[in-house]
């Protein structure tokens, strides 16, 4: 069917595509990208203005059957051809009904991306990566991409999403003002570029790149994009300052004022902030593999530290760094292991300046720490 007149039509034609792909099931996931190939073959980057989680089924469907999908995780290019099938498809369900799915009108810009002018760093394809479970681990750099695009673009959250291997997956690039580029050979292409008179500035040499390059989320504030990655999760209402850092798979949910490093994995709850200067480890400290979280209404201070999880309500004193191992004195007279407290709400750890031992006392309502301000964040 070339073109579709109504809603009626859509869905009728809805069902046919999906009958004729055997094994055919709603993925979890789904995006239209345009990537970056590597005169190597190697994906550099790839962009997904709008994924797909769990919605947009006839566009799904449509593109299933021009790739043949067989129903498992997995990435395919999109020949001119089957753009073009597709873009006329859309094209009629844009003029005869209100269906207004995003992943149907990226096609057209992406069909003029991959037929204009080749980049100098490679060649444009199009592609498309279905994620069948959440579980699936990525196949693909263009599967990886999408979950990193997922997570950006807050469709998930931190470990909503198989990431296991994803380094392995990605492609250690040259990022640039004109796009990624291969690492090997560089040194030469920049110099070939220089001469066709054209500038070309570096800023990072990584699997990563810049999220504000991919996704731009709303409501936020980073003072220096070059500090969040890609694959980060900022919710609305935060603030990431100048040293402020942020990492893949990792972020907020809700309201916060992140001036310190939130490390890969780790989530920081509603109203809290990570002051200038704060460390956050990505795993309980001594070897673990417990994800460290602060939770809500807490603050970090000033290059403090924490290798152990925060619960609601919590403070660590400027300038104080907590592992796991170590030895806190509580409100009893005991004295154990501060990851026998991970997690615990109402906390203050402090240093005692005049024995110099680290405490944890019980926070009162009279604390002189009373959240984030209100007024910086709703603006």
């Amino acid at each position: 069917m070339t073109e579709i007149r109504n809603l009626e039509e859509l869905q009728e034609d809805q069902k046919r595509l999906e009958k004729s792909i055997e094994n055919f099931r709603t993925p979890f996931a789904f995006g239209i990208g345009l990537a970056t190939k590597s005169p190597y073959g190697n994906i550099l980057d790839v962009s997904f203005p709008a994924p797909q989680l769990n919605s947009d089924p006839y566009t799904c469907a449509l593109i299933a059957n021009a790739v043949h999908w067989d129903g498992e995780s997995g990435s395919y290019e999109l020949d001119e051809q089957a753009m073009r099938r597709i873009q006329t498809i859309c094209d009629s369900i844009k003029k005869n009904t209100d269906y207004r799915e995003e992943s149907a009108q990226v096609i057209q810009p992406i069909l003029g991306s991959v037929l204009g002018a080749s980049p100098p760093n490679g060649e444009r394809i199009a592609a498309v990566s279905f994620i069948s479970d959440s579980a699936d681990e990525p196949v693909d750099a263009i599967d990886a991409y999408l979950r990193l695009h997922l997570l950006s673009s807050r469709l998930v959250r931190p470990h909503g999403i198989d990431l296991t291997g994803i380094f392995g997956k990605l492609t250690n690039c040259v990022w640039t003002n004109l796009g990624p580029f291969e690492a090997e050979g560089f040194n030469i292409r920049r110099v070939e570029l220089q001469g066709e008179g054209i500038d070309i500035h570096v800023h990072g040499l990584d699997k990563f790149p810049r999220m504000t390059d991919y996704v731009i989320p709303s409501g936020v504030r980073i003072a220096d994009a070059n500090r969040v990655r890609l694959g980060a999760h900022l919710a609305e209402g935060t603030t990431v300052m100048h040293e402020g850092f942020c990492n893949f798979n990792a972020g907020t949910l809700g309201t916060s004022m992140i001036e310190g490093r939130i490390s890969a994995g780790v989530i920081v709850g509603d109203g809290s902030d990570i002051g200038g200067g704060a460390s956050i480890m990505g795993t309980l400290s001594g070897g673990g593999s417990e994800v460290i979280s602060i939770g809500e209404n807490c603050l970090l201070g000033a290059e403090a530290g924490i290798g152990i999880s925060l619960g609601d309500n919590c403070i660590v004193e400027a300038g104080l760094y907590i592992t796991a191992g170590t030895m806190v004195l509580i409100p009893d007279g005991s004295v154990v292991k501060a990851s026998k407290l991970s997690g615990e709400n109402d906390l203050l750890f402090r240093r005692n300046s005049q024995t110099g031992k680290i405490e944890a006392i019980y926070r009162g309502e009279d604390s002189s720490w009373q959240g984030l301000n209100e007024e910086l964040h709703r603006n």
